[in-house]
């Protein structure tokens, strides 16, 4: 393998963007109309005198004519014609409305609009090892038309495959749900996901003269495989987390109980009693069916 392939391979310069504003097509049409007119009368002129001179010069005019016509091209609005001569890049025109350059130039049109597409549902697994499946919006624009055209072979492509593949790893970068308090998550922080996956998408694209204007997420799941455990996980989560509040509001209860019972002298409980008590109040407090009470009659005789 040679050495010197990586240098060869990469540019000695980036080509970027020139706007040239060429001259109006109004006044060229005029001129061709003028031009095509008098082309005509010389060349009545010829055949009703028999002058070969008339003729020559009327047929001369007329291809001419029909050469400068060639030149004529229209810009519309957010759109841009890039101009080539032999294989040159000569300049970019954005300027709308009727235009005219050299008639040997090619003109390739490329729009400037604001585009946006939806990448197909990725399955990839996240910090985590789990399999997810994930797509995103992504709303991009050409900003640089020589870089769109010259730097990568058909930039559209280009901004779905790259947009894949930054969606892939960015991905890989976040857990699918926040397992520690304060960790980023792509369930629980879209903003900040958002933002990191248009950074990387953008660092992917500069290249090709895009600018990436938006980046989302639009679809986020578990995979079917495991989607049911990972149900099964959340929702025992979900439990734990209110058993725990349960937990806390009861004990807080018990000790407000003693204390009032304690302070306003209403009934002496030595420590058996009070354990009982607390164990019969955190039953009632905690249990997630309603409790039957059982009513003391006395003992008989």
């Amino acid at each position: 393998m040679d050495e010197n392939w990586e240098h060869k391979a990469k540019p000695s310069h980036l080509m970027r963007e020139t706007l040239v504003i060429p001259k109006s097509g109004l006044g060229m049409l005029t001129l061709i109309v003028i031009s095509a007119g008098v082309s005509f009368l010389l060349f009545l002129t010829g055949v009703l005198q028999e002058k070969p001179l008339p003729v020559c010069l009327a047929i001369i005019g007329v291809i001419g004519c029909v050469v400068c016509l060639v030149g004529l091209f229209t810009v519309n609005p957010n759109e841009a014609k890039v101009l080539q001569l032999f294989g040159n890049y000569r300049g970019t025109v954005r300027e709308p409305g009727l235009r005219w350059v050299n008639p040997f130039f090619t003109k390739r049109p490329i729009s400037l609009r604001v585009r946006n597409f939806e990448s197909e549902r990725l399955k990839v697994n996240d910090l985590a090892g789990n399999p997810i499946e994930i797509a995103a919006v992504v709303v991009w624009r050409v900003v640089d038309t020589a870089e769109a055209l010259f730097h990568v072979d058909n930039y559209n492509d280009f901004v779905h495959v790259q947009s894949e593949s930054a969606l892939r790893n960015m991905a890989l970068s976040y857990p699918y749900d926040a397992h520690v308090e304060g960790e980023i998550a792509l369930r629980s922080h879209t903003a900040e996901v958002a933002e990191h996956l248009k950074t990387e998408i953008q660092e992917r694209l500069a290249q090709a003269g895009v600018e990436v204007l938006e980046a989302r997420i639009s679809h986020l799941a578990y995979a079917p495989e495991i989607a049911h455990a990972m149900l099964q996980r959340q929702q025992a989560s979900a439990v734990i987390a209110a058993r725990q509040k349960i937990v806390e509001g009861a004990v807080g209860m018990v000790e407000m109980a003693l204390e009032m019972l304690s302070h306003q002298n209403i009934v002496e409980l030595d420590n058996e009693r009070k354990a009982d008590m607390v164990s019969n109040l955190l039953v009632v407090l905690c249990s997630d069916r309603g409790t039957q009470p059982v009513v003391s009659a006395g003992k008989g005789h």
